[in-house]
């Protein structure tokens, strides 16, 4: 997949983050046509058949980002992946250095697969504590290189990155970005950002589940927010 390939209904990816299938599936016929792509992740895809929501989506012509940050020997990682091909997903990840990206890449198939560079979650204290003192953005750059040169369709980054991501990385690669807040937020994503300023900053696509999952009328603000998107990418 190319960047110049991505339609804007596409661009919203909403998480999934809900632990069984029956609720999955409340939301995304709650949402119906305002959302046509839609992530899996861990919690999804092991509280429940992963598999078969996997299914269940691809059968209703919705693309799929199945999140599960393979992160293993390379050779496990590998046969993983493989196991994804087939099935119509869209992107896959993995979260790890560089052989296990090849690895990756070489058994992707028909998925595209996406490097996390630095979760959203994590800021330069959190990164001290996992014993490594270094510059985030430097590092997610660094990251994405590899990862483009060891065969990946682009990266999974936070917002705040994005800039110089696409600085970096020129059109080549895609930028794939969650922690997407419209607002003011108090929740674990340190560094979020709105949706405009991702894709304004060049960030393809922006995974956002929270302020869909719990808003009052989910439909509504997905609606919103992909009239929110078109306006970023035409501007």
């Amino acid at each position: 997949m190319h960047r110049r390939e991505i339609k804007n209904s596409q661009r919203l990816i909403v998480a999934l983050d809900v632990p069984t299938n029956a609720e999955a599936r409340d939301l995304v016929e709650t949402l119906g046509d305002a959302v046509t792509f839609y992530k899996v992740g861990l919690e999804l895809f092991t509280g429940a058949d992963g598999f078969g929501i996997v299914d269940w989506l691809t059968a209703r012509n919705k693309h799929v980002f199945v999140d599960l940050k393979f992160f293993d020997v390379p050779a496990t990682v590998g046969r993983a992946v493989g196991q994804l091909s087939g099935r119509g997903i869209t992107f896959a990840t993995v979260h790890g250095n560089d052989a296990m990206m090849r690895a990756a890449a070489q058994a992707a198939g028909d998925v595209n697969i996406l490097a996390v560079t630095v979760l959203t979650s994590l800021d330069a204290a959190d990164m001290r504590d996992l014993g490594f003192d270094c510059d985030i953005p430097e590092l997610v750059c660094s990251r994405a290189r590899r990862a483009l040169q060891s065969g990946c369709a682009g990266v999974v980054a936070s917002g705040q990155e994005a800039a110089m991501l696409r600085q970096t990385l020129g059109d080549d690669g895609l930028i794939v970005t969650p922690g997407i807040r419209p607002g003011a937020h108090d929740d674990d994503q340190k560094r979020a950002v709105t949706p405009r300023q991702a894709l304004m900053d060049g960030a393809d696509f922006l995974v956002v589940g929270r302020p869909i999952r719990d808003a009052a009328n989910p439909r509504q603000s997905a609606i919103e927010l992909q009239f929110e998107i078109t306006a970023a990418v035409v501007a």
